[in-house]
């Protein structure tokens, strides 16, 4: 029997858990702040990447950060006044970085990306978008030994996992994306991987087939829920009180203060990152291509040409510091030198990162009626869709086809 389901968020979390949920015959209905699609998931890089496997808490990462926050084009940025704060996330991440730890998160983080392809296969061809789905490997370009070797850990734990890679030297890199730059030195393939062409028309296209579908979407900001010995009962929002029967948060960066006022707190960070798109670029892009050493991924889409990445902390309300988009420009620049950047449209986002880099994931350990799905960091886009089906399994009495016992909400 179908249950009534409020979920709360819209981007590609909460879209793919409604349209699963959906699927199975319940009667969903989305609330959300903001318009299908427009606000992390409008602007992230567009990879459906399985290999993507690795946490960003790594064996050895403390020992980078200081190099990181003094190269001005560094990925990492933290604004000094928001520190204190920000230290109980940074001090389970650097609790995260053990090896034993990250090969447990890359276990969990693989398990759960695996099927990602697929899953947005499917759902694309019935929303009428499959072009949006693309087939391809990405390329991972170093412009040094030192720092190949550097990644050698990462790469290890990835093979350990079934990714295939290929490795090629600067001439074979040349020959994969010839208008990349001449110097990069060492590059590893990694076939059989995918991206998104462009990641907004997905989320609304797979909105608009939910709606179609018999699901609802309705525009309010969620201010609080309110709860009883049942479990959530009601949510107040900015139009007034909606009655709950079952409840799932995919909020994304503010499922935290949801999560508080539930009595479950968790320790999550808005892990602020940048766009530039060029939609004029002058470039033939095969495929995805990454820079270890500026965690950067440009990557070639039907708006044009996208390079994403810099990790911010500044908390969620902050203002956006644009001199991390010129930093983008700047990579991209060095990347393809050829590049047009008359056109380019920049963009912040804020990803609901984890310190261990695994989303939470099932159901509350407080409330029957509360399930969550939100906190996926880097790998927003590319684990979105498996997580939703996931949640529609246990929502609907199901086993689910993994253990869900790392993403738990209390694991911390």
């Amino acid at each position: 029997m179908g249950k009534k389901i409020t979920v709360i968020g819209a981007g590609i979390v909460g879209i793919t858990t409604a349209c699963y949920l959906r699927r199975d015959g319940h009667e969903v209905t989305v609330v959300t702040a903001h318009p299908p699609g427009e606000y992390c998931s409008f602007g992230n890089a567009g990879m459906l990447n399985p290999a993507g496997c690795t946490p960003q808490a790594m064996p050895g990462i403390l020992w980078k950060v200081p190099g990181y926050l003094a190269d001005p084009l560094g990925p990492l940025t933290v604004r000094w006044s928001y520190l204190p704060r920000a230290a109980p996330w940074l001090l389970r991440f650097v609790a995260s970085a053990t090896l034993r730890r990250a090969a447990q998160n890359a276990d969990a983080l693989r398990t759960l990306i695996r099927p990602s392809q697929e899953c947005y296969e499917d759902l694309a061809r019935h929303a009428g978008c499959p072009d949006l789905i693309r087939r391809s490997g990405y390329l991972v370009a170093y412009e040094s030994e030192r720092s190949y070797r550097d990644d050698a850990l990462a790469w290890k734990m990835r093979r350990e996992r079934g990714v295939v890679t290929e490795e090629f030297d600067a001439a074979g890199i040349r020959r994969l994306v010839p208008q990349l730059a001449p110097n990069y030195v060492r590059g590893v393939l990694v076939p059989g991987q995918g991206f998104v062409a462009n990641p907004e028309r997905l989320v609304k296209a797979l909105a608009a087939q939910f709606q179609k579908d018999g699901g609802g979407i309705v525009q309010r900001q969620v201010l609080g829920v309110e709860v009883d010995g049942n479990g959530a009962r009601i949510l107040a929002t900015d139009a007034g009180r909606l009655p709950v029967e079952t409840l799932v948060v995919c909020a994304g960066v503010h499922s935290g203060e949801l999560t508080a006022r539930l009595g479950e707190p968790v320790v999550i960070e808005a892990e602020r990152g940048y766009h530039v798109t060029y939609s004029d670029p002058g470039l033939e892009i095969p495929m995805p291509v990454h820079v270890s050493e500026a965690k950067v991924f440009v990557t070639p889409m039907e708006m044009g040409v996208r390079i994403a990445g810099q990790a911010e902390f500044a908390g969620i309300y902050a203002e956006p510091n644009y001199r991390r988009a010129d930093v983008l420009e700047r990579h991209m620049r060095r990347m393809f030198p050829r590049v047009n950047t008359a056109d380019g449209t920049r963009w912040m986002g804020r990803r609901p990162s984890m310190p261990d880099s695994l989303p939470v994931l099932g159901a509350s350990a407080k409330h029957r009626n509360v399930y969550y799905n939100f906190g996926h960091g880097h790998m927003g886009l590319c684990g979105g869709a498996p997580s939703g089906r996931l949640i529609a399994e246990i929502v609907s009495g199901r086993k689910p086809s993994i253990d869900l016992t790392p993403y738990r909400v209390n694991r911390f």
